[in-house]
């Protein structure tokens, strides 16, 4: 550092220098160099300074600009989300531990549960929620603050997951509200019916995968690749979502880049795909009605997907 950075922005503008030039991949809460450093950097002099942009003058510390100077460079370094470094991202204006054993919060969801589904359902009429492969908790926590009349059930295959998911709910003090379950989708919820699911399950390709930046390396596996295009998980929902939705019950799910495909596959689907005001697509929403409709279609797809690998392993 030729020139120590004396104030909290030019730590900022330093870093976030550091990190352009690095070629880092910003993919995980930020979307560029500058907020990136922005947030390791404020997190770095926490408590000492504060975010508002009034402190952005305030002089750093050396304690504090060496404690930030190692986050940039862990970053750069081992190519970690920040949020990993950290242990703490932001979802739906709610702040979540997180670490390798979930995905970083970063999913469109968070503006249409801050908007409470509108115009898709009443508010007031929503009673129960069902977060469909929770990770961190932040999808269904979310829900519970939007709708604090409503009993949310937060499930995920993954024990590790959920741990992290218990800590997310015990910090937002929602144990009475939000319930964990172990299961692999569906299999553990008997006959439970909810008024809305909400499902950001897996949707990326084995080849994709390959060619994802090596920040998205960093996370766990299992929660981004869904078979050879991306779709297994996603239509297993299809098939089954219906039977769990109650009479005016809506599916909203999150398929990502794996958009083009799921209407490839289905393309008499009446698919519903969601706006947002602050970016990101690949978010469609069908109502139980829409699902029974199609139920046999999406049951069959499903079938053929789960005996592909039987039939490819006895080389036919």
């Amino acid at each position: 550092m030729e020139t120590a950075p004396k104030t909290v922005e030019e730590l900022i503008r330093w870093g976030a220098n550091r990190l352009d030039t690095a070629g880092l991949v910003f993919g995980h809460g930020t979307d560029n160099a500058l907020d990136e450093a922005a947030a390791l950097v404020m997190h770095a002099l926490r408590p000492a300074t504060a975010l508002a942009e009034s402190r952005l003058d305030a002089r750093v510390t050396e304690t504090g600009r060496r404690r930030a100077v190692e986050l940039l460079e862990a970053r750069i370094s081992t190519r970690k989300p920040a949020a990993y470094l950290t242990n703490e991202a932001w979802f739906a204006g709610l702040a979540f531990y997180v670490d390798e054993r979930v995905l970083v919060p970063r999913s469109p969801l968070g503006e249409l549960i801050e908007n409470r589904f509108i115009p898709w359902v009443v508010p007031e009429q929503v009673h129960t929620i069902l977060d469909l492969g929770t990770g961190s908790g932040c999808i269904g926590i979310a829900c519970a603050h939007a709708f604090p009349g409503a009993r949310v059930t937060a499930t995920d295959i993954s024990a590790a997951a959920l741990a992290v998911a218990h800590m997310n709910i015990e910090r937002h003090a929602l144990q009475q509200r939000v319930q964990i379950l172990e299961s692999s989708l569906f299999a553990e919820l008997g006959g439970q019916r909810f008024d809305i699911i909400v499902a950001n399950p897996p949707y990326v390709s084995r080849q994709e995968l390959h060619r994802l930046p090596a920040e998205y390396h960093h996370e766990p596996a299992m929660g981004l690749v869904a078979g050879e295009d991306g779709l297994d998980i996603v239509v297993q929902i299809l098939a089954q979502a219906a039977e769990y939705l109650a009479g005016n019950g809506i599916l909203v799910m999150e398929v990502g880049y794996s958009q083009p495909a799921l209407i490839d596959q289905f393309p008499h689907i009446p698919f519903t795909w969601l706006e947002f005001a602050h970016g990101g697509d690949g978010v469609f929403l069908l109502e139980r009605q829409q699902l029974e409709s199609h139920r046999q279609e999406f049951a069959q797809a499903a079938t053929l997907r789960a005996i592909r690998p039987i039939v490819r392993n006895k080389g036919t």
